[in-house]
């Protein structure tokens, strides 16, 4: 496999770079608020929320439309081509995130402006976790590239 990166086209480097920077920024994003919203503190509640509202969903559209730029290039979204099962894991994985992290997004804020965590902290919490185990999932499938 390091043969094949070996021989990728220069023209693919920014897309790939853009879309390796913002899925780093998003994992660190998703981190940061699973590990402030499980604090006690409202302080916590309010950068959780704040790190899944501008830099987490942000982050997830520059990392999903940056790996659709990529399979463009790759060819691999024409007619008939087969594509790899490690991208159509990805994109799995992209697609029912960005539904878990809204619904993290929308209770972590109702919870901060209430100003008490409460079962909507506890909730955020779970599906924060959630999202790091699927995105823990893509970093393996896109390191390992499994057949």
């Amino acid at each position: 496999m390091t043969v094949l990166g070996a021989i990728r086209p220069d023209d693919w480097n920014f897309a790939l770079f853009v879309h390796v920077l913002s899925a780093m920024v998003l994992f660190g994003a998703v981190v940061l608020a699973a590990v402030s919203v499980a604090g006690s503190q409202q302080a916590g509640l309010r950068l959780g929320f704040r790190s899944l509202l501008i830099g987490a969903i942000p982050a997830w559209i520059a990392t999903r439309l940056s790996a659709q730029w990529i399979a463009s290039k790759e060819n691999l979204l024409d007619e008939g081509v087969d594509v790899p099962a490690w991208v159509d894991i990805g994109f799995i994985i992209s697609e029912g995130s960005f539904l878990v992290l809204i619904a993290a997004t929308v209770c972590s804020g109702i919870a901060a402006r209430r100003g008490h965590g409460g079962g909507l902290r506890a909730a955020t919490v779970v599906l924060v976790g959630i999202t790091i185990v699927a995105y823990v999932v893509a970093i393996w499938v896109m390191s390992a590239k499994p057949t």
